[in-house]
């Protein structure tokens, strides 16, 4: 074989064995890959990150509780991760939603209202151990207390005391027993109450409407009865200053019981007159003196607008202001006398 020749084919021999051992690199490399893949999706190899932990289930049953932060193993077929649990501050919403929930106040009037709930597991064992879906437990007696509390308060105090409501059931979620002589939230579940806000509290928009409606409508009658007590007030006052002249008077007079009517239908009269001359409009009737039982005087409305003409006099039939006597004044003379 010639040198060429030679060389030529142990060219080819290097590079075929070049591809083969990439080619084995890369099974290899896919083989390891596949297994560290399929070991951390099954999480024989799991991490427990800071401020987190997790609740092994072995395969008889026994659960418990791995804290130390890193990178542990456990056996595939024999234990599984049952839940990781943050020990971080954590947020519960009213009925589990960040919209706002309809309830109804102590008068059976429906408010819109918003909640939130910040707690932190402390005790794993009893959070994750002894209850069984504690978060969904935990959102039903929150619910429960946080409804209790308001429902039983009215609409005006739901709406213009909120911070004292806020109090009152943060007290109650942190101290109160959800039933009685069972216990609080924190004891069941191994957690710390942080704290507790209302975020929203409101009409719905046509009760908001009808709420300002009625309020309006107070303030109405709240006007009216306030002018009604001043009219009364100054009545009294008047009354009392009115029998106390009368009786200054009667006594300055020497006069007896049996004077007082006569005096108080004289006083009368001359109150009407009063007011007749202070307001003469929509009046046609006063008393003069109706102490001899005379029937009362009359008097026209007065007249509005400018006094008629002579003509229109005429032509009404009323007689002239200086008619001679027997002689009706003709249209012309009353168009030449205006």
């Amino acid at each position: 074989m010639e040198p060429a020749q030679t060389y030529s084919f142990l060219q080819r021999a290097r590079v075929r064995g070049l591809i083969k051992k990439t080619i084995l690199l890369l099974l290899v490399g896919a083989l390891l890959y596949t297994t560290v893949a399929m070991v951390y999706a099954t999480k024989t190899i799991y991490k427990v990150r800071r401020n987190y932990a997790v609740i092994l289930e072995a395969l008889g049953g026994e659960r418990k509780v791995v804290e130390e932060v890193g990178w542990h193993a456990r056996l595939p077929l024999f234990t599984r991760i049952e839940l990781e649990v943050p020990l971080m501050n954590q947020q519960l919403f009213l009925g589990g939603q960040q919209e706002p929930q309809r309830i109804m106040s102590l008068g059976n009037v429906a408010l819109w209202t918003s909640a939130m709930l910040t707690y932190r597991i402390t005790d794993l064992e009893r959070w994750g151990i002894e209850n069984r879906n504690p978060l969904v437990l935990l959102q039903a007696d929150f619910d429960g207390i946080v409804k209790d509390v308001m429902q039983s308060k009215s609409v005006d105090a739901l709406v213009s005391e909120r911070e004292e409501i806020k109090d009152i059931i943060f007290e109650a979620l942190k101290n109160r027993p959800i039933n009685v002589g069972g216990p609080n939230l924190e004891s069941k579940y191994g957690i710390e109450v942080v704290s507790f806000v209302l975020r929203d509290t409101r009409f719905g928009d046509r009760l908001a409407e009808a709420s300002e409606e009625k309020k309006r409508r107070e303030l109405i009658a709240e006007a009216e009865n306030y002018a009604a007590s001043l009219e009364a007030s100054r009545t009294r006052t008047l009354y009392a200053a009115y029998s106390d002249s009368i009786r200054e008077f009667r006594e300055a007079l020497g006069l007896g019981v049996a004077a007082d009517p006569y005096l108080f239908e004289f006083l009368n009269q001359q109150k009407w007159a009063t007011a007749y001359e202070k307001n003469p409009q929509g009046q046609n009737t006063f008393v003069l003196n109706n102490s001899a039982g005379t029937p009362p005087v009359v008097l026209p409305a007065p007249p509005f607008g400018p006094p008629p003409t002579r003509r229109e006099a005429v032509e009404d039939g009323q007689a002239p202001q200086n008619p001679q006597p027997g002689v009706r004044p003709t249209l012309r003379e009353a168009d030449q006398a205006d």
